[in-house]
C-alpha cells in the first residue's frame, strides 16, 4: 500500500437505525429557501437526526447563532453518549448514490491529510481548492467546528481518472461486501447505498490513486468540487492546533476531514452553473446599469437576466482568458461597494432563480457554465477559479450528512 497517499482509512461513525430522518442535505444548500428547512424540520420531527448537529447556512448570520453553535455541540456529545452509533474502524465506504433522475453516481468515503491541502491560489498541493475561498467565510464555520465533537462531511473531491481504475471496479464486487445502509434520501434527494470496503480493496485503490500522479512534477491529485469552505476551515482548525503545540497535531483525529471521492469522468455527473440573485435593488436601475457597463460591439456571450417574472438578455464580451461568471461576479462586487445594502446570493437551477426573482427588488441572472473536462486543466494552469463558479450537478443531488467521524 502507498502510504504518501493523503487519502486514509477512519474510524467511521454511522447510525444504528432512522436512516432517512437521519440524514439531511448539505447546509450550503437551499440558502434562500426557507420552506426547504421549514418542511425538513417538520419531515425530522423528534428523530434524532444531522439536522440537529448542523447549522443551515439559511441561519448562519440568526441573532441566536452561539447559542445555537452551543446547543449543537451538546447535541453531539449526547448522540456519542447515547450509543446512537455503530464504529467501522480503519474503514473506507463505497457508495452509490441514485440521483433523482435515476443515475447513478459511485464514491469512496474516506479521511484526507490536510497537511497535503492548501486552498490558497497558486497551491501545488495534491489537494487544491478548484475556486476562490472567501476568507470571511472561514471565521464562522471556525466557530461551529472548534469546539465540535463530531464532524460530519458534505465534502466531494474529484480525482482525474479517465480509465476508471479507482471507483468503478467496486461496483462489481458488492455482493461480496458487507452492506452497511440502503434507503431513500428525505426531500426528493433520490437513493443511497453504502458498502464497507475490505482491506484488500484498500489497499487496490490507494495504489490506484498513486498511478494517478506518475509522471507529474505536482500533481493535482484530488480537486475539491463541494464543501471547499468547510475543508478549509478543517484547515485552519488544525492549524490552530498545530501552533499551540507540533507534536500533538501531528496525531490528531483533527489532521484529518472525512470526505467523498468521486470520478470527474462519471457519466452522472454533470457541472451545472451557480447563478447569481441579487437582492434589494431597483431592478431597473440595476439592469440598466449591468447593460451600459457591458456594452459591446463585438458580444460572445448571452446572459438571461429575471425579475418580476420578466426577462431579458444583454449581450457581453467575456475575454479568452476569462470566464463568464468572474466577469459577471467582478461586476456584482463593484456594485454591492457603491450599494451595501444590497445582497447577493449563489444559486443552484434556473428555476430556483426565477422563483427567487420573481419577488420585487430583485433580480437573477443566468448563463452558461463550464465544462468539467476543463476543470483539472484550469486549476493547474491558473490556480482556483473564481468562487461559485460550478455546482456538481442539482442541489437535490448534493451530498446529505451521513457518515460521522470523532475529531476530538
Amino acid at each position: 500500500m502507498n502510504n504518501n497517499i493523503p487519502f486514509k482509512t477512519a474510524n467511521i461513525l454511522l447510525p444504528k437505525k432512522d436512516f432517512e430522518k437521519w440524514s439531511v442535505i448539505a447546509c450550503d444548500q437551499f440558502t434562500s429557501d426557507k420552506a426547504y428547512w421549514d418542511d425538513t424540520k417538520k419531515h425530522v420531527g423528534d428523530y434524532r437526526s444531522t439536522l440537529k448537529i448542523t447549522l443551515p447556512e439559511i441561519y448562519l448570520e440568526g441573532e441566536n447563532t452561539e447559542e445555537t453553535i452551543k446547543n449543537i455541540n451538546a447535541e453531539m456529545k449526547k448522540y456519542l453518549t447515547e450509543d446512537v452509533f455503530t464504529e467501522y474502524k480503519d474503514a473506507m465506504i463505497y457508495v452509490e448514490r441514485t440521483q433523482a433522475d435515476g443515475r447513478i453516481r459511485p464514491g469512496i468515503i474516506g479521511a484526507v491529510d490536510l497537511e497535503d491541502y492548501d486552498y490558497r491560489k497558486g497551491s501545488e498541493k495534491l489537494i487544491r481548492a478548484t475556486e476562490g475561498t472567501v476568507l470571511e467565510r472561514i471565521p464562522p464555520r471556525v466557530k461551529i467546528r472548534k469546539d465540535a465533537p463530531l464532524e460530519l462531511p458534505h465534502i466531494a473531491l474529484l480525482i482525474d481518472d479517465i480509465n476508471k481504475t479507482v471507483i468503478e471496479p467496486l461496483s462489481a464486487k458488492k455482493s461480496s461486501m458487507t452492506k452497511l445502509y440502503d434507503f431513500d434520501l428525505m426531500m426528493g434527494g433520490g437513493h443511497i447505498e453504502g458498502y464497507l470496503i475490505d482491506q484488500e480493496e484498500i489497499g487496490r485503490i490507494t495504489n490506484a490513486l498513486a498511478n494517478l500522479c506518475n509522471n507529474e512534477e505536482h500533481p493535482l491529485l484530488f480537486a475539491v468540487g463541494d464543501g471547499n469552505h468547510s475543508l478549509a476551515t478543517a484547515k485552519e482548525c488544525y492549524e490552530m492546533i498545530k501552533k499551540d503545540d507540533p507534536e500533538a497535531a501531528q496525531n490528531s483525529p483533527a489532521r484529518y476531514a472525512l470526505a467523498e471521492v468521486g470520478n470527474i469522468h462519471c457519466t452522472a455527473l454533470d457541472f451545472e452553473p451557480i447563478y447569481r440573485v441579487v437582492f434589494g435593488v431597483d431592478s431597473d436601475d440595476f439592469i440598466n446599469e449591468f447593460k451600459k457597463h457591458f456594452e459591446t460591439k463585438t458580444p460572445n456571450t448571452t446572459i438571461i437576466y429575471t425579475h418580476e417574472n420578466k426577462e431579458g438578455t444583454v449581450e457581453i464580451d467575456v475575454p479568452e482568458d476569462k470566464l463568464t461568471t468572474g466577469v459577471i461576479q467582478a461586476y456584482i462586487d463593484s456594485y454591492l461597494t457603491k450599494n451595501p445594502t444590497v445582497k447577493v446570493d449563489y444559486i443552484h437551477g434556473t428555476n430556483d432563480v426565477k422563483a427567487l426573482s420573481s419577488a420585487p427588488n430583485t433580480v437573477g441572472l443566468i448563463y452558461e457554465g463550464i465544462s468539467k473536462d476543463t476543470l483539472f486543466s484550469s486549476v493547474k494552469a491558473t490556480g482556483s477559479l473564481p468562487r461559485k463558479t460550478f455546482s456538481m450537478g442539482e442541489a437535490r443531488d448534493k451530498r446529505y450528512y451521513l457518515e460521522c467521524r470523532k475529531i476530538k
